[in-house]
């Protein structure tokens, strides 16, 4: 693939300090545009596991997103437009993900996306979006690759498509983080690496090894695992014998959950580690008692603690959504916020409405926006990613996930 500078947006952006207020009840429909009243429709697309053993955190980021979008229309936020989300459920699958970018595209009234979870799946996807001049914003995608290409960490980097970006953090610095965190804080010096062989799965655990070993841990074996097998017993025997103090798990709840519970069951009394693909309420269901003590990385500080948070979270409880926001709601609003403070600075550039080339003036105003969101400061890097490179490290116990320690990747 090769490499598109990022373009500038000659328009002044005005943004400022996000704003939010109650928002009213939820609409199960696809397409949800709230009150706003204006004479212009924008939709923006939303794609994510609606379904699946990834819905808890596809149906957050879907919540989220609308809770933006019914924000902005009910504030006005761009006077003349009202907006809406048109959602699509990629099922965790790659293929699912192209079709429904071919779907958004084929909508004109689409001028941005949002999602998806997966970073296999985003991968699938940019270009199908990219070749359109349709701007994509993933909460969650974390594969250093889909914004720094495939030699990231081979000394070059270059940003494969100038339409992507993301607001969460990537897995260059989650893997390290937990690494670090493991390494100084639980003093653990014998790890046992498992990964699920995906993008992200494989990625994640990559990284993590490489920080590991390079601050004087020991890695006592390795092991890929099929997640839909949900059979773990021999890697689970190997990791009892082989002496291990940890386990870092690359990959997500629904194996994980599983094999931590079998870890244990095979006598290997030692915590799995995990990165935000863990970081669930599901994770705790499926891990059951035995995954008391385990860990999980995640994107940002915890979201109940940050004073910009607390009007989302709140509005959130308001606008009666059925399902919790989980790890990715703060990362959903803000992405879908990125893309309505873009199609603000647009239509104010060309005299209160939308030009004839809003898909690529959008796609490039997305890369110029800077305001205060849910998760703290929103802006993007030349490559497409978010400034904001704060983790935390969180334990479950009590029956939860409870933070233990938030910072930033120390060099």
């Amino acid at each position: 693939m090769r490499h598109r500078s990022l373009l500038i947006l000659t328009a002044a952006l005005t943004t400022g300090a996000l704003t939010l207020t109650a928002c009213g009840s939820r609409d199960d429909s696809n397409s949800n545009s709230g009150d706003g009243g204006g004479n212009q429709t924008v939709v923006i697309g939303l794609d994510a596991p609606l379904t699946g053993d990834l819905s808890a955190l596809g149906l957050g980021i879907k919540n989220s997103a609308d809770l933006a979008v019914k924000t902005a229309n009910k504030n006005k936020t761009v006077p003349g437009v009202t907006f809406e989300i048109q959602a699509l459920d990629d099922q965790a699958q790659p293929s699912s993900g192209q079709q429904n970018a071919t779907k958004f595209v084929a909508n004109k009234k689409v001028l941005g996306t949002v999602g998806p979870l997966n970073s296999s799946v985003g991968e699938s996807m940019q270009k199908v979006l990219a070749d359109a001049k349709l701007v994509q914003v993933s909460p969650a995608n974390t594969s250093p690759s889909l914004t720094q290409g495939q030699d990231w960490n081979g000394g070059t980097k270059a940003r494969p498509f100038a339409s992507y970006f993301r607001t969460s953090t990537t897995d260059a610095v989650q893997g390290p983080f937990a690494a670090q965190y493991l390494f100084n804080d639980a003093k653990k010096k014998n790890v046992y690496v498992i990964d699920d062989k995906k993008t992200y799965g494989a990625g994640l655990a990559a990284t993590f090894k490489a920080e590991f070993e390079k601050l004087g841990g020991k890695v006592a074996g390795t092991a890929h695992i099929d997640p839909e097998t949900k059979d773990f017993s021999s890697v689970a025997t190997r990791v009892k014998s082989s002496g291990a103090d940890v386990v870092y798990y690359g990959g997500e709840y629904p194996a994980a959950g599983p094999l931590s519970k079998q870890i244990k069951k095979a006598g290997a009394k030692i915590p799995l580690v995990g990165g935000d693909g863990i970081y669930s309420g599901e994770y705790i269901k499926l891990s059951g008692k035995e995954g008391v003590g385990d860990l999980a990385t995640s994107v940002g500080a915890p979201i109940e603690t940050l004073p910009s948070a607390k009007e989302f979270v709140a509005n959130y409880e308001k606008g009666g959504y059925k399902e919790p926001f989980e790890a990715y709601g703060g990362y959903s609003y803000d992405a879908t916020w990125a893309i309505i403070e873009a199609v603000k600075a647009v239509v104010e550039a060309n005299d209160g409405k939308l030009p004839s080339d809003a898909r690529a003036k959008v796609a490039e105003a997305v890369g110029s926006v800077d305001f205060d969101g849910v998760t703290g400061k929103v802006s993007f890097d030349e490559f497409g990613d978010t400034t904001n490179k704060q983790l935390t490290v969180y334990e479950y116990k009590d029956g939860d996930w409870a933070a233990v320690k938030s910072g930033e990747l120390t060099s």
